[in-house]
C-alpha cells in the first residue's frame, strides 16, 4: 500500500523512495480488497440460522473444547490437532466425516477467502502503530511486521545491507531470511549506522533492476493494486486505524510537491487497540471503514514531470 513516507526527506536531501510499492514488493501482499477487521463476538450473525458459534462448532465436529482450551472464540490449535490428528480404526461414517472436516479446516483455515483481503494495508497499519508505540520511553521492544521494516532498510539503503545475500527471490524480503545479527559490538554498529545515515545520497528506484523484474509476481502490478499506491485513505487492522497521507510525498510518484493540506489529527485513535471488550469494529469505527470502502474515489491525479521535487511554494512553507 504505502511505505515509510516519514523518511521522504532526510539530512536535507529529498529521496525518490517510491515507497507505496514496498509492501507489495517486499512481502508480496495484495493491496486492494476487503479491510482486515471485524470481531468474533458477532460471528453467529453470519452463520446460517443465526446459531451461536459453539453450537455450530458442536454440530460440525461433535465435540466442544474444554474451557482452558478456548480464548474467547479461538480454539487452541494444539488441542484441535490432538483431538482430530488421527481418525480411530473402525470409525463409523459420521466420525470419518467429522475427522475429514476437521482435517480440511486445519489445512485450509478458510484460505479460499484470505486472498480477498487487503493484507498489505493491514501490515502497514500495524507497522505504523508499532513504530508510534516504541517512541514511548516506557516501551523497550519494537513489535509488528519487522521483516518488512528490515528489508525496506536493506533495499533502500544499500550501505546497511549484510554481505553474502545476493540471491533474489520472491517476495523480495525473503532475500534476507537467513540473516540473524548478533548482539556483540552493538555500540560500534549503532555509531556506524548513524555515520552512514549522515552520508546518504539519493538513489535510483531499487525495484527497476533486471534481477527484481525476473522474480516479481505480476499480480502485484495489476491496476487494481497499483492505483491504490496513490490513494489517500485509511489503513485498517481491526482496531488499528492509520491514515495514508500519500498526498504529502508526490515526488515519489513523479509529481511536484505543493504545500500540504493540514495533517489529519488521529491522535485519539492511538489508544485504540481492541482490548477491554469485544466490538464489531466496522460499526464502532464506521467512518474510517467507510473511507476504505470509498478508496477508489480518493486516488490522486497529477501531472508527471521529468524532475519531480518540492515546489517553490512548498520550500517556502517548509522553511
Amino acid at each position: 500500500m504505502a511505505g515509510l513516507y516519514h523518511l521522504a526527506r532526510l539530512n536535507n536531501r529529498w529521496f525518490r523512495l517510491d515507497e507505496p510499492l514496498d509492501v507489495a514488493y517486499q512481502l508480496g501482499l495484495p493491496v486492494d480488497g476487503h479491510y482486515v477487521s471485524g470481531c468474533l463476538t458477532d460471528f453467529h450473525l453470519y452463520i446460517e440460522g443465526g446459531r451461536p458459534a459453539w453450537q455450530w462448532f458442536h454440530e460440525l465436529l461433535g465435540v466442544l473444547p474444554p474451557e482452558n482450551q478456548v480464548q474467547k472464540f479461538a480454539v487452541n490449535c494444539t488441542w484441535f490437532q490432538e483431538i482430530f490428528g488421527e481418525c480411530p480404526l473402525g470409525a463409523n461414517e459420521e466420525t470419518v466425516r467429522r475427522f475429514a472436516l476437521a482435517y480440511i479446516m486445519i489445512l485450509l483455515a478458510r484460505l479460499e477467502e484470505m486472498g480477498g483481503y487487503s493484507w498489505g494495508s493491514a501490515a502497514l497499519a500495524w507497522l505504523y502503530r508499532c513504530m508510534c508505540r516504541v517512541a514511548n520511553r516506557h516501551v523497550v521492544k519494537l513489535a509488528g511486521p519487522l521483516q518488512l521494516l528490515q528489508s525496506w532498510i536493506f533495499w533502500r539503503f544499500p550501505t546497511f545491507r549484510p554481505t553474502g545475500y545476493d540471491a533474489f527471490s520472491w517476495p523480495l524480503a525473503s532475500r534476507w531470511s537467513g540473516y540473524n545479527p548478533g548482539i556483540s559490538n552493538k555500540g560500534p554498529r549503532v555509531q556506524m549506522a548513524r555515520l552512514q545515515i549522515d552520508l546518504l545520497q539519493p538513489r535510483d528506484m531499487p525495484y527497476s533492476a533486471l534481477d527484481v523484474i525476473q522474480v516479481v509476481h505480476p499480480k502485484v502490478l495489476e491496476p487494481r493494486h497499483t492505483m491504490l499506491w496513490r490513494c489517500v485513505t485509511s489503513l485498517i487492522y481491526f482496531a488499528v486505524v492509520e491514515w495514508h497521507q500519500v498526498d504529502r510525498v508526490l515526488p515519489q510518484f513523479g509529481g511536484v510537491q505543493a504545500p500540504p493540506r493540514p495533517a489529519l489529527n488521529i491522535d485519539f485513535l492511538m489508544s485504540k487497540d481492541g482490548r477491554g471488550g469485544d466490538r464489531w469494529f466496522p460499526a464502532h469505527l464506521a467512518d474510517w471503514h467507510h473511507h476504505w470502502q470509498e478508496r477508489a474515489e480518493h486516488i490522486l491525479q497529477f501531472d508527471i514531470v521529468a524532475d519531480p521535487g518540492p515546489s517553490h511554494d512548498f520550500l517556502t512553507w517548509w522553511h
